[in-house]
Parts: structure tokens; C-alpha cells; sequence
């Protein structure tokens, strides 16, 4: 559904992708994971249109994205960006209501409401509707823009650290809601910082670093200890975690009462008179 074929990106003189390639289909739930700075956001963000490629294509459904005007992209993509801000006194639903900006022709119609009220249960914001959005906590703000996502139809729901800034609740919320969107036939491309969390939810994983994609595939084949010490640079252990049965990747720290560097710090913390 979802083809990306060798996208190089830069930023002025500064290369960001390196020849990206990435497929995906209909269904999947997809991770972007890496260190900072390793391209996942300018990877979103182009397959999105937002940024163009000094080189190479995307296609959906074997259209170029580069041919789609932009209410067609709108149709096939929506994106939730790792910053929200919304300053004006909108109540939730007219928030979800703008998913329907591509289909709206003059005033909104039954269906339009329909497809909004549906996307504010799924996301278990129904109860927030009349509420302004200046007025809501960080994760009843994130659940708003999801839903407002949804209520797009999209055949591509891109994500940009869903999770940054929620507390384990709302997270493990809006990972069940969009994992349930791909196990519905969306395609979900989420970028995300916690391996184990994309060990759990995802279907396969894009491992970047400097712009190259390390490695693709399954959990299993890309969340090895080699992967991770050569993008992360730290040593883990990689196990099956028997109560979620996915993987579980748990870094070997030493003792922090072993660790000079913690010495060191507490030591500049407490200085000796």
C-alpha cells in the first residue's frame, strides 16, 4: 500500500535521510524508533507531504503523493504531531469535526456527525464534547486529536510520539485505540522512544540512526542487543517477557552504589567543605 523508495532529505547543506526505503500494508501497525536526531520526525512528516525529498518517491495504492492535490491527501493521510497547541476556545467536537474538513461540501451533514460522534466513543472523549479544549489535560487533549484523525478516514494514521508527555495510563489507552484502528484495516506508522512499547504493539519496526534505516522487520529481528548497541550505544539484554509474550529489552546498568560516574555527581552535588 505504503511504498517509499530511496528518499533523500536535507535541511540546507544537512542531510537527514539517506536513500530511506520503507513498505508497508494495509493493517499493519508500523514503528519508527532510533536515538534523537536519526530523521523519524522528517520521515513523517515527508511521507505527509509537510516536507519534499530532494530525491527518490512515496506512493500509496501505486499513486505518487507528489500527483495527489491536497484534500486527496488529506482522504488518504492524517498526521498527529508530537507538539499540540490549540489556543482557541473550540469545544472538543468541533475540534473532531475539523476530520471532516476534505469531505465537507458547504455545511456538515448527518453522516458528517455520525463519523464524529463514532470517533469521540472510540477514543472515550463523548463525555468531553461540550468542553473547551483549553480546558483539558494533556492526555484528553492527545485522545482529541486522535479523534479528530480518525474522523478523517484515513488510510494512513501517522504518529509522532503519541506517547511523549503521558502518564502510563494514557498511553497504554491511545496504543490500544490505534492498534485496534490497524487491526481494522488502517495503516499506522507511529514514531516512538519506548522499545518495549513497540515491542508489544508494533508489527514491524524501521530502526534509523544518522538518517539510514539499521535495520527492518519484526521485534524479533530488529530489537536484538547488536542493533541496539550500535544505534543506542548501550548494552541491553533482550528477553521474552512471559506475561506480555513479546520482547522485553532491559538495559544492563550497573549498581548505581558501583557507578563513578553517580559518585562523581553526587560528589558535585555535596561538596566536601
Amino acid at each position: 500500500m505504503l511504498k517509499i523508495n530511496d528518499i533523500t532529505v536535507s535541511y540546507g547543506t544537512r542531510q537527514i535521510l539517506n536513500k530511506v526505503g520503507l513498505h508497508a500494508e494495509q493493517g499493519q501497525f508500523v514503528g519508527i524508533i532510533g536515538p534523537n536526531g536519526s530523521g523519524k520526525t522528517t520521515l513523517v512528516k515527508t511521507i505527509n507531504r509537510i516536507i519534499r525529498p530532494d530525491s527518490g518517491s512515496i506512493t500509496i495504492g501505486g499513486r505518487n503523493v507528489e500527483n495527489m492535490d491536497s484534500i486527496e491527501i488529506a482522504k488518504n493521510i492524517a498526521m498527529v504531531s508530537q507538539v499540540i497547541s490549540i489556543n482557541f476556545e473550540f469545544t472538543v467536537e468541533d475540534v473532531v469535526l475539523m476530520g471532516r474538513t476534505p469531505y465537507i461540501k458547504g455545511a456538515e451533514t448527518h453522516e458528517d456527525m455520525k463519523i464524529v460522534q463514532d470517533a469521540m466513543k472510540k477514543t472515550k472523549i463523548i463525555h468531553l464534547k461540550d468542553r473547551f479544549v483549553t480546558q483539558l489535560s494533556g492526555g484528553e487533549l492527545q485522545k482529541v486529536i486522535i479523534a479528530r484523525a480518525l474522523a478523517q478516514n484515513p488510510k494512513i494514521l501517522l504518529l509522532d510520539e503519541p506517547t511523549s508527555h503521558l502518564d502510563i495510563t494514557n498511553q497504554i489507552d491511545i496504543l490500544n485505540l490505534v492498534k485496534d484502528a490497524s487491526r481494522r484495516g488502517m495503516l499506522v506508522i507511529a514514531v516512538m522512544h519506548d522499545l518495549n512499547l513497540a515491542a508489544y504493539y508494533c508489527d514491524k519496526i524501521y530502526l534509523l540512526r544518522d538518517g539510514d534505516v539499521i535495520s527492518s522487520g519484526t521485534p524479533e529481528e530488529v530489537l536484538t542487543p547488536s542493533n541496539i548497541k550500535t544505534t543506542y550505544n548501550i548494552d541491553v539484554e533482550v528477553i521474552n517477557n512471559q506475561i506480555t509474550n513479546s520482547l522485553y529489552v532491559i538495559p544492563r546498568l550497573e549498581p548505581l552504589d558501583k557507578n563513578p560516574g553517580f559518585s562523581k555527581g553526587i560528589e558535585c552535588l555535596h561538596p566536601s567543605n
